[in-house]
C-alpha cells in the first residue's frame, strides 16, 4: 500500500463507552478504515480528559470511570480521509470531536 508523501491525519476524540450497533465506537472506526483501504489507524485511550460538557473523566483509582477518552488517530491521503468522514459520521450520534492536519510521511512500511 502507498501513501503519499503529503498526507492527512484524522483525529476523533470519543468517549470509550460510546457504541456503534453494539461494539466500541473506536473499533467500529478502525474496522471501517481498515475495509476502506486506508495506510493505517491507532486508537490511544486517555488517562483523563474532558470534552464539550467539561465532566472529568479520569483512571484515579478513588474516581474509576468507564468512559475514559479516546482518540483515533488514521493517517492516509487527503482523498481517503474525505471518504472516510461521512462513514464516521453515520457511526456517531453524541459528544466528539474531530480534527485534521496536514503531515508529512517519512516512512511507510511493513516490518519485514
Amino acid at each position: 500500500m502507498n501513501i503519499p508523501k503529503e498526507g492527512q491525519l484524522l483525529r476523533i476524540f470519543i468517549g470509550e463507552s460510546d457504541k456503534c450497533d453494539g461494539r466500541p465506537l473506536y473499533e467500529a472506526i478502525i474496522f471501517k478504515a481498515r475495509e476502506m483501504g486506508i495506510a493505517g489507524a491507532t486508537m490511544l485511550r486517555g488517562m483523563m480528559g474532558y470534552g464539550a460538557t467539561s465532566r472529568i473523566h479520569t483512571a484515579k483509582i478513588l474516581r474509576l470511570s468507564e468512559d475514559l477518552p479516546v482518540v483515533v488517530e488514521i493517517v492516509d491521503s487527503p482523498e481517503k480521509i474525505a471518504a472516510l468522514l461521512p462513514e464516521i459520521e453515520e457511526m456517531t450520534e453524541g459528544g466528539l470531536l474531530i480534527t485534521l492536519e496536514k503531515v508529512q510521511v517519512i516512512q511507510y512500511r511493513s516490518r519485514r
